[in-house]
């Protein structure tokens, strides 16, 4: 893994969400506080079924002129269509801005320096510096996410000096799957209820909000203690890559599947790193299986405190 890349994120689209009313819809719509949400800020978020279910997890931005939403290409259409249905009156507007900005990752120990020289601002954390219709938004120390249109991407590729290397989506998801952030894909759409996924303890999940598609279900899981599964991260041997979806076993389960594999990614030291919400049970065994009940071993390398989930 190099210590300095920048990584080509056209896996990911860009929707973006503008109008009068758009603050309002958007916050009635998903899993987090998007009416607190200044312009400059950032925040991890998520879209649910009536059912309670992620549909979506993504990052969400607010600029100068409205809301950008960062999500797999491979869900964004079908997200954006479903959304739309729920504008209505609404002074909202929904657009696809994919082919209009180039969606970069920056990482590494110079990724801060880099964004501070272009941007003439380093933005901590879920904030974002905006400089010439081009946003950096700060993830952590070390990771960036630029979207740079048209108009400014020669300046910006003129950043990067032979020192930086070239990556892909995997070494990119790979630091999200270290940090515990899921992303829901086509696989597991309404495969999971939030907290499920952690996405609560990411900061994807408002409580004191108001309602949202799925609010109810979402609250009483919380409030209730009924959480049968949680999210781990673990690490799997081998050349033959885990998918999103698949099944995870536990001698706990017997033939009956004990979870599912939310995402995955080569690791740097070889085999796959990769999430995977499992029933409890399953977890505290440490006993998790990828794909079937005598497939390869999982070793857990970390979960939530499972008296917390049960």
């Amino acid at each position: 893994m190099p210590s300095d890349f920048v990584a080509d994120l056209s896996h990911n689209a860009l929707l973006g969400v503008t109008g009068d009313d758009a603050a309002a819809f958007l916050h009635a719509q998903f899993t987090n506080d998007v009416a607190a949400l200044e312009p400059g800020e950032a925040q991890w978020n998520g879209w649910c079924s009536a059912k309670g279910r992620l549909i979506a997890t993504f990052l969400l931005a607010r600029g100068a002129a409205g809301f950008f939403i960062m999500l797999p290409a491979e869900i964004a259409a079908p997200i954006a269509r479903r959304l739309s249905m729920f504008v209505l009156r609404s002074k909202v507007k929904i657009a696809d801005l994919t082919s209009q900005y180039a969606r970069t990752g920056i990482a590494g120990k110079g990724a801060a320096a880099l964004v501070q020289r272009h941007w003439g601002v380093l933005p901590a954390p879920l904030r974002v510096a905006e400089k010439d219709g081009a946003l950096a938004v700060a993830l952590d120390a070390e990771r960036f996410v630029a979207w740079v249109p048209a108009a400014a991407l020669s300046a910006f590729r003129a950043l990067f000096s032979a020192d930086w290397q070239s990556a892909g989506a995997d070494e990119w998801e790979w630091r999200a799957i270290r940090a515990g952030m899921p992303t829901i894909v086509a696989a597991t759409q309404e495969a999971f209820v939030p907290q499920m996924a952690n996405f609560e303890l990411v900061g994807g999940v408002s409580f004191k909000k108001g309602c949202y598609p799925g609010q109810e279900i979402v609250a009483r899981t919380q409030y209730r203690g009924i959480l049968k599964k949680r999210m781990a991260l673990v690490h799997l041997d081998g050349a033959e890559r885990p998918l999103p979806g698949q099944s995870v076993y536990s001698s706990a389960f017997g033939e009956q599947s004990a979870g599912t594999l939310v995402n995955a990614a080569p690791s740097p030291q070889g085999g796959y790193d990769a999430l995977v919400v499992a029933q409890v049970e399953g977890l505290a065994r440490r006993d998790l299986r990828w794909n079937s009940p005598d497939g390869p071993a999982m070793e857990i390398l970390q979960h939530p405190p499972l008296a917390n989930a049960s």
